[in-house]
């Protein structure tokens, strides 16, 4: 595949973030502000008041618009073989803490054969912060479910809802995105908000470039580029051969 210089520079950034295991820093090399309040190692708890009765019936984030009937298919080259991850925004809600949230079907196959069948949940309050509230989530092996790590729900066993999405997301500035203790805890950091991007579905300008990781897996770190009016268009992996997944695709049911 071919990728822009831009990218390049970004991975290589991001490898040597993964490698050190020092906190990440932004493009350029800035480092992120201490925390100005209590949170978990490398991240910032810059997150809005939880309030249920401010939530809003669709998410409408330009950075994640997560419209009922959309499909997102996107594609990666891996050393097992071709991944094909496809993303369905549903029709269906699930209520947790008092928020009708999104159920957004998110699967992914390998050389044909599914490996991972998850339920996200998501929703967006009423200034344009997307909240995640959990996952139900199953990695299969011929047809099996051999592992269901992973899964979590806001409200349950000491979990919290998340941020995936700041209403306003700037540089610099770093979130929770998954709060259930030992279980899952993803963090995200701003790197930019003007970044370009060339995948196969197309040209975008203007997009908010983060550097996304978990707690718990030190080295589980992803380079991940959303541009406005359609959502996340790539993931860059840096640890296991940099693998590239990138938006072919976006359909409707």
């Amino acid at each position: 595949m071919m990728y822009p210089t831009s990218f390049f520079m970004a991975a290589i950034a991001i490898c040597t973030l993964a490698c050190d295991g020092s906190t990440p820093t932004a493009a350029g090399g800035t480092t992120a502000a201490p925390p100005t309040a209590p949170g978990p190692t490398g991240a910032v708890r810059l997150r809005p008041t939880f309030d249920p009765s401010s939530f809003v019936p669709t998410i409408t984030n330009p950075y994640l618009p997560q419209r009922p009937g959309t499909v997102y298919r996107l594609r990666s080259e891996t050393p097992d073989g071709i991944e094909i991850n496809l993303i369905r925004v549903t029709r269906q809600t699930k209520d947790i803490l008092g928020v009708h949230a999104t159920v957004v079907h998110d699967q992914v196959f390998l050389n044909g054969e599914l490996t991972e069948d998850t339920f996200d949940w998501e929703a967006q309050d009423g200034q344009g912060n997307v909240w995640y509230f959990g996952e139900d989530s199953k990695e299969l092996e011929n047809g099996v479910v051999v592992s269901t790590e992973g899964s979590w729900q806001a409200g349950v066993d000491g979990a919290h809802p998340g941020i995936i999405m700041p209403a306003h997301p700037t540089t610099g500035e770093s979130y929770v995105q998954e709060d259930a203790p030992d279980v899952a805890e993803d963090r995200a950091k701003v790197l930019g908000t003007k970044a370009s991007v060339d995948v196969p579905f197309g040209h975008f300008t203007g997009c908010v470039q983060t550097l996304e990781w978990s707690v718990l897996e030190h080295r589980d770190r992803e380079h991940k580029f959303y541009c406005p009016g359609t959502g996340l268009v790539e993931e860059v992996q840096p640890a296991g051969g940099r693998i590239t997944n990138e938006l072919v695709s976006i359909t409707h049911f």
